[in-house]
């Protein structure tokens, strides 16, 4: 299976790049992908497509996006976020590819079918680090994830969360996030999902 490991944070040696380090290492069966968000979209933020598209429809800011949705993006089975908590949300760099997605989900965007018919069924993962332990600390990250997931119709289907704020310092948290992020790699694909709707067909026992 195809995996798209998407690293947000700009430290290379940082706490959300171990748990990615160490998920792709449980992933060793599959095809990882691991992309450094911070070398794909130099060409700045989500701008006005009706101003910034060119005569064919295709978008004109000129730097990685456009490989990372059709090189890394469309043919992935699933897709893993690794990323540290900025102020209780998600960093920028991280929130404009999500953004940027848009320009080429649009009807506008000349191979927009190819992206629209890829997205859905995937499954997706967050590794997440952050320097608190509050429960409540990753409520806001968690649901804008979550929500990016119904919408695209994909499958979220864990998290593993690690504290720490030096470098590397996630390694010493006592819950052995590096484990379960390795773990993770190994399982993704294998992980108990359900996301029941009112007309679900479901049996009367969840095992």
């Amino acid at each position: 299976m195809h995996i798209a490991l998407l690293t947000a944070s700009p430290r290379t040696d940082g706490n959300s790049r171990a748990l990615a380090a160490a998920f792709a290492d449980g992933a060793a069966d599959h095809t990882v992908t691991t992309v450094d968000l911070n070398t794909v979209t130099s060409g700045g933020f989500l701008r006005d497509c009706r101003l910034c598209r060119d005569a064919d429809g295709h978008c004109t800011i000129d730097d990685g996006y456009r490989d990372l949705v059709h090189d890394v993006l469309v043919p992935a089975d699933a897709i893993v976020l690794a990323t540290p908590l900025y102020f209780y949300g998600l960093p920028a760099v991280l929130k404009n590819v999500v953004d940027r997605l848009v320009c080429y989900l649009s009807a506008g965007y000349p191979r927009s079918a190819e992206v629209v018919a890829a997205m859905p069924g995937k499954r997706l993962a967050l590794l997440l680090s952050s320097e608190e332990d509050n429960p409540a600390l990753t409520t806001a990250l968690r649901t804008q994830v979550q929500q990016l997931c119904r919408y695209l119709r994909q499958d979220f289907v864990a998290v593993v969360h690690g504290v720490g704020n030096r470098r590397g310092e996630v390694a010493a948290d006592p819950r052995d996030p590096i484990a379960a992020a390795r773990d993770l790699g190994r399982t993704l694909f294998d992980v108990h999902h359900t996301d029941y709707l009112l007309d679900t067909p479901r049996d009367t026992a969840a095992w």
